[in-house]
């Protein structure tokens, strides 16, 4: 999988700057081999709008708004490699297609996108974007649904690696338990070693299952301590963030209606 980030110039940037930009970007996308997933997302300024004519392969009618000159460089570029723009191809309501909107409300634009190759169409379920996710941006969080089919790797019934309790050795006695356990072994192996019908595979295994058993027996297995990843006081400031998210989304909303 091939996952390529970008942010665009904005649509009133000259052209020599969206075109250094867009020569880039496609150098980026043919780095990647095509019989891999690839997904290209970001901010690219562009509104793609409603009208898919001629991109009919690679968008629907479920757009926002008109074409701008970044759309239709979009477009092109999308159509020339082959990939799907994932939102407009999934009817939704307005208010979940508007990736960004002015703060007074009267302005909505359509200009983040996550597309994917169109030979992985499929595996996309839906797009569309979620007002409520806190991001720290004008931008609202566009979200795609995929559904991949993996081929299966069956495995060889290998075991978790296991792995002893080395800490034992740091306190004195448990040390000195472990020379004694250690000298005993190494004595009861001696008759083993001087055997000439044994194999040297054959002694070497018995020499590991030995010492496996002595160490497991003496030291242990050290034991795996879930850590938590995240404390309480982040957990407090996330949901402190997401309020103030909610109180500027419904603030938005109650102006729409007025």
């Amino acid at each position: 999988m091939n996952i390529i980030q970008y942010y665009a110039p904005t649509n009133d940037s000259n052209d020599d700057i969206k075109d250094q930009f867009n020569e880039r970007l496609q150098s980026v996308i043919e780095k990647c081999p095509r019989k891999d997933l690839t997904i290209l997302m970001g901010d690219l300024n562009a509104n793609v709008g409603i009208d898919n004519t001629r991109y009919e392969d690679i968008m629907g009618r479920h757009g926002l708004g008109e074409r701008n000159e970044n759309g239709e460089r979009f477009a092109n570029l999308c159509a020339f490699n082959k990939s799907v723009i994932g939102a407009i191809i999934f009817p939704h309501k307005r208010i979940h297609k508007a990736t960004w909107i002015s703060l007074d409300s009267t302005t909505e634009n359509q200009i983040d996108h996550i597309c994917i190759n169109e030979k992985f169409r499929r595996t996309m379920e839906d797009v569309r974007i979620r007002r409520g996710a806190d991001v720290a941006s004008d931008h609202h969080l566009v979200v795609a649904n995929l559904k991949l089919k993996l081929k299966k790797n069956w495995t060889t019934g290998q075991t978790a690696l296991q792995r002893f309790n080395t800490a034992f050795l740091r306190d004195t006695d448990g040390l000195s338990e472990f020379k004694i356990a250690l000298n005993n072994r190494f004595q009861a192996l001696q008759d083993l070693l001087k055997e000439e019908e044994t194999t040297m595979e054959d002694k070497w295994k018995d020499m590991k299952e030995a010492f496996t058993s002595m160490y497991q027996g003496v030291l242990g297995i050290k034991k795996h301590h879930h850590k938590e990843w995240i404390s309480i006081e982040t957990l407090d400031k996330i949901k402190e963030s997401k309020n103030k998210k909610t109180a500027i989304n419904n603030s938005q909303t109650q102006a729409e209606k007025v």
